[in-house]
């Protein structure tokens, strides 16, 4: 990150202080915020909360520096499908998405994070881990040697995934669960808080327990 960078963040909840706290512990700041949902307020301080999609496409169109600010999404939970897509849009309009990985957490000098995916404080990202778009590992989590983590995924805090897991795209691994080695975690599912994953996991379900197992299927 380039001292000074400005950042747009589409989401003004609870996640959005947490980014914007990682942005300034990098040198950068938030100048605006934007949000689809109409009973929600700015959450940071002396950053305006200017609107939803219409107000986005007004803004950035009025201005001739959006080649020069960045974008990040933060919309947390099992939201990830809604994360790539306005990831998209403030990219179709000129922002750039990059990662963004907190001072305190460690990334594996070969790890590879995708467009806009956040590895926040206390996080580790080990040796040849590889990352999707639009990901979040959240506090405290942990993603141990050669794990595949597709877009859209939030790994929750203080979750732990072991060696070589694949979790596809848009699934969420919740607070405190743990995946064990060379488990595979379908797309669009969950994994519950504090379950431990002791083998393959389906396409759209929700997993909980120790050993985890299918609650229900997701609409």
């Amino acid at each position: 990150m380039i001292e000074g960078q400005r950042y747009v963040l589409w989401g003004s909840a609870g996640h959005a202080k947490v980014l914007d706290e990682a942005i300034r512990r990098r040198g950068g700041r938030v100048i605006a915020l934007f949000d689809n949902s109409p009973e929600v307020i700015s959450s940071i301080a002396h950053v305006p909360l200017l609107g939803a999609t219409d107000a986005f496409l007004a803004w950035v169109n009025a201005r001739s520096d959006a080649k020069d600010l960045c974008g990040l999404v933060a919309i947390g939970g099992s939201r990830g499908r809604e994360r790539l897509n306005l990831q998209s849009l403030m990219a179709l309009h000129g922002l750039r998405i990059q990662p963004l990985i907190h001072p305190q957490a460690f990334v594996a000098d070969n790890a590879e994070l995708g467009a806009g995916s956040q590895v926040l404080a206390s996080a580790v990202v080990a040796v040849d881990v590889r990352i999707g778009a639009a990901c979040i590992v959240n506090h405290n989590a942990s993603i141990d040697h050669e794990c595949q983590i597709e877009d859209g995924v939030h790994v929750a805090p203080g979750a732990t995934l072991c060696g070589c897991v694949h979790v596809e795209a848009n699934a969420m691994i919740g607070a405190g669960a743990v995946v064990l080695p060379r488990v595979h975690v379908g797309t669009g599912s969950i994994v519950g808080a504090g379950a431990v994953v002791t083998r393959d996991v389906i396409d759209g379900v929700i997993v909980v327990g120790k050993p985890a197992t299918v609650l229900r299927r997701l609409p």
